[in-house]
């Protein structure tokens, strides 16, 4: 690459949780940063840090209609990826996967570019296999509640295979685990954003089940590490590829750390399952270890505590709603 240049990155989604932390990587990577965001879900607030720098923008825009721009690498990570948001709107939920993938690869089709595709853990829907290999194809109910994400996610990634197989285009394809960190949405719904806003408010915690259902929580600087990783490997390499944290806890565990870190005097609540919730959520990560020398290295207490830091100050009344930390 000519001396000087700048390789020119379009993120999707680029004002939510994990886009916003990605733009700021790869602006701190030397690269010319388009971000494009409907703001639905993500916010001005999480990317306002990033407005001063020269080589970060900003555009508006539905991901479900064409984008014309020119760049060198895509990451499409434009869709709402909480229950409560995903399923606020599902049709819309799915046009985002769908018709959003067939638009982004249609761009990295004309432009010869490389494109990554932010998968997801609820393609194995409710798992039968622990933990979940990138070869098990998943227990996913396609007429509930969860399955405008799970199943447009899905579609999403036989668009992408797709593409890669008729026209040769350079795809990655990580299906993401459990993620958290500052920034997170308050009302996402999200077990770790819920747990910590709750206990902050010494309000009581809400456990759905029994509390015995498991997942695997992996901190955003983690996660951020390995999709970059990913987007760096050889061309043959194309994914699927999990990408979380493999250390598993149950729903009743974290909820018990949270309440020993924030000192809250929380109570533990306990209400239905929701339909189709997983019970467990696991990733095997043997494949992200040997192809791109990546495990996670932050620990379930220490990326506690940096979150709860973040939400301490973003509940503050001077700072509630200001989320550019």
């Amino acid at each position: 690459m000519a001396r000087g240049y700048r390789k020119r990155v379009l993120v999707t989604g680029g004002a939510g949780f994990l886009g916003s932390h990605l733009c700021e990587r790869l602006l701190s990577d030397g690269c010319d940063v388009l971000c494009v965001d409907n703001f639905y879900t993500g916010t001005k607030d999480n990317i306002a840090r990033l407005l001063p720098n020269p080589h970060f923008e900003v555009m508006r825009h539905d991901v479900t209609f064409p984008l014309y721009v020119e760049v060198d690498e895509i990451y499409n990570l434009a869709c709402p990826a909480s229950p409560i948001h995903y399923q606020h709107d599902p049709v819309q939920t799915t046009k985002t996967s769908v018709h959003g993938a067939i638009n982004m690869l249609g761009l990295a089709k004309r432009l010869k570019a490389k494109i990554f595709q932010a998968s997801t853990s609820e393609v194995y829907g409710d798992p039968t296999v622990h933990p979940q290999p990138e070869s098990y194809w998943g227990n996913v109910n396609p007429i509930g509640p969860r399955s405008c994400y799970d199943e447009g996610k899905r579609c999403a990634e036989t668009l992408f295979f797709d593409y890669y197989h008729q026209h040769g285009l350079r795809i990655k394809v990580g299906r993401i685990f459990n993620t958290y960190g500052p920034r997170m949405h308050p009302n996402d719904g999200r077990v770790v954003s819920n747990f910590i806003v709750q206990a902050l408010q010494n309000q009581p915690i809400t456990l759905y089940g029994d509390g015995n259902q498991s997942r695997s929580f992996c901190y955003v600087d983690d996660l951020i590490e390995a999709i970059i990783r990913l987007m760096a490997t050889p061309d043959d390499f194309t994914g699927p590829v999990n990408l979380g944290n493999p250390d598993e806890f149950t729903i009743r565990e974290l909820a018990e750390i949270v309440i020993e870190l924030t000192g809250s005097r929380s109570e533990l609540i306990f209400l239905p399952l929701p339909s189709d919730d997983p019970r467990q959520r696991q990733p095997d990560i043997t494949l992200a270890n040997e192809i791109l020398d990546w495990r996670p290295t932050t620990n379930l207490r220490a990326g506690l505590l940096r979150t709860i830091d973040y939400f301490s100050w973003l509940l503050q009344p001077e700072t509630a709603g200001n989320t550019s930390i």
